[in-house]
């Protein structure tokens, strides 16, 4: 919720509300549930199926249009990440705030919005469109982003990412938990669709699938007194040359609080690599080859 951030893919943070109800393998250690128990946002917490969201203030509300004049002024991209302390496709949120939401992406066209969800599914209901000029047409100041953490999810969520219109689309692989091959959505294809019409089957029709356009990597760092889980340097390496030679751009956030490399997957052998950075978080502790920063053109 601050112009500025310690999160490195972006420039800003907003929160239009806070909570969310765990899903993934992913969300085990989740950070903005610790914070969430630790602040008691409006006196309450607000994590769990049919617990209620908190709403930011309207102050709160208000600093977007602020970055926007800013944004537009210096003529440079701002990149906002949007609910890290929620999921912005919650099933739990009042569908009046996702409109609100909405509707504030629209009036800051200077910013660019990265909407990351573990929810992918849900973007047909929420998913801020042009509705003026045309109600299907992608908002261009809107990046989707599906959260994935193993091939499982990867495989499951990244088709139906590239399925969904955006101006661009992102994979968060953070915290990584597994190898992920992603080579099968670096690079544009067409398959074979089906076509309906009136909501009737009426035959298959040749589709484009369009690329990822960025990828993001990174460990898991310690929560709530919990140990981060394993994080290891070689699914960085993959992801890194998967990406290098399609172009897609990729982004190393940070090798966790418990990086290394297994030497033996026999007996679980870990070799630690050690950082001062207790989210391995700067890039200076890293190897070399894992220092890669790039964003989308």
């Amino acid at each position: 919720m601050a112009e500025t951030t310690g999160i490195a893919w972006c420039d800003s943070t907003f929160n239009a509300w806070i909570g969310c109800t765990e899903v993934s393998d992913g969300c085990t250690n989740c950070y903005a549930r610790e914070l969430d128990k630790r602040h008691r946002y409006g006196g309450a917490v607000h994590w769990g199926a049919g617990v209620p969201r908190y709403r930011t203030n309207a102050a709160n509300w208000r600093k977007p249009l602020a970055w926007n004049k800013k944004a537009m002024a210096s003529g440079k991209r701002w990149l906002v990440f949007t609910n890290s302390l929620a999921d912005v496709f919650d099933n739990e949120v009042p569908e009046e705030w996702h409109t609100d939401l909405a509707n504030l992406i629209g009036e800051t066209p200077n910013l660019i919005w990265l909407l990351l969800t573990k929810r992918i599914s849900n973007t047909k209901r929420w998913l801020p469109v042009d509705g003026i000029h045309d109600p299907v047409q992608p908002l261009p100041n809107v990046w989707l982003g599906a959260s994935v953490v193993n091939q499982e999810e990867a495989d499951r969520d990244i088709p139906k990412l590239l399925a969904t219109p955006a101006a661009k689309r992102f994979v968060s692989y953070e915290p990584a938990l597994g190898p992920v091959d992603f080579s099968a959505w670096l690079e544009g294809h067409e398959d074979n669709g089906v076509a309906w019409q009136a909501g009737r089957y009426v035959g298959t029709c040749l589709r484009w699938t369009p690329p990822l356009d960025w990828l993001i990597v990174g460990g898991e760092s310690a929560q709530g007194g919990a140990k981060a889980r394993p994080f290891d340097l070689a699914w960085a390496r993959s992801t890194i040359k998967q990406c290098k030679a399609p172009g897609v751009a990729v982004f190393c956030k940070q090798i966790g609080a418990n990086a290394g490399t297994l030497l033996r997957a026999n007996d679980g052998t870990w070799e630690r690599f050690p950082t001062k950075d207790r989210a391995g978080a700067d890039p200076a502790e890293w190897p070399a080859d894992l220092r890669v920063r790039e964003f989308p053109a």
